[in-house]
């Protein structure tokens, strides 16, 4: 006879198997990306690495012309670098993100596959392609600038932490506003333009005033940018920083995006 017993057992057992599943269905998609995105393209990894670079170099030579210094250290192009790789990883990957549906829409028809699936893999690509992209410019330009300041490897790889689980979050939630109001894409391309203005990339978080300054703590890529000057510059004091509202902030809209992602994801398919 079957008893209860037996019963329990069969309904928990299967799941290393789910688990394995979905480790193989992320793995599959990440190549599909890989050879479709660089795959037919041999000069795509390349311009990743080049529009940085490029945007880095030509704020360096201008600024350089009208400031003597820049606000922390001696170093322009390692202090550009500093803001606006952070800058350029997140939108990457949460714009990234954000197409899932629409980059796996075929894909996801089939019963096996799931939007978190296709959630997994654009994030685990493009996070380990835009760290690579990352590690070579700094690498290049503190072996440029003669830099023998200490980089704290702590502190970058909580920066990392943080941007990654805030633009998942993000990319999750426009993953279900760009999938339901198509329009709401456009619109977040017009109101995001301002960001890189007032992010931190060109200034320090402390030389701005009140009541700017209290405005401007509510951007989470101060403080990710913030956390990373810090790696790079050891006594530079960020005590502003607050992992916990970034960490808080990303798992929230993760946690939402997903909601309702799980509830209309149908409606998407059909």
């Amino acid at each position: 006879m079957f008893d209860a017993t037996d019963r329990t057992q069969t309904l928990t057992f299967p799941a290393a198997p789910r688990r394995a599943g979905f480790i193989r269905r992320v793995a599959a998609l990440i190549l599909r990306e890989m050879s479709s995105t660089f795959g037919r393209s041999p000069g795509g990894f390349l311009w990743t690495v080049a529009e940085p670079v490029i945007g880095i170099l030509l704020m360096t030579y201008l600024f350089s012309l009208a400031l003597r210094s820049p606000p922390i250290g001696s170093s322009f192009a390692l202090f550009y670098a500093s803001g606006v790789l952070p800058f350029t990883m997140f939108f990457d990957l949460a714009g990234k993100v954000a197409q899932s549906i629409k980059f796996s829409r075929q894909l996801l028809t089939y019963p096996v596959m799931s939007y978190l699936d296709a959630l997994t893999a654009r994030l685990m690509l493009n996070l380990l392609v835009q760290l690579l992209v990352a590690s070579i410019i700094l690498t290049g330009v503190i072996a440029w600038t003669a830099s023998r300041a200490p980089v704290d490897f702590t502190q970058i790889a909580l920066a990392v932490a943080m941007l990654a689980v805030l633009a998942f979050g993000l990319g999750t939630m426009n993953c279900f506003l760009f999938s339901m109001f198509p329009l709401w894409e456009r619109v977040w391309a017009i109101v995001m333009r301002p960001m890189f203005l007032i992010s931190g990339i060109f200034f320090l978080f402390d030389d701005v005033p009140e009541p700017y300054q209290s405005v401007l703590w509510f951007n989470p890529l101060t403080h990710i940018i913030g956390t990373l000057r810090h790696a790079l510059y050891s006594f530079y004091d960020v005590a502003f920083v607050s992992p916990l509202y970034v960490f808080g902030l990303g798992m929230g809209l993760t946690v939402i995006g997903l909601i309702l992602l799980n509830r209309y994801t149908l409606d998407f398919n059909n």
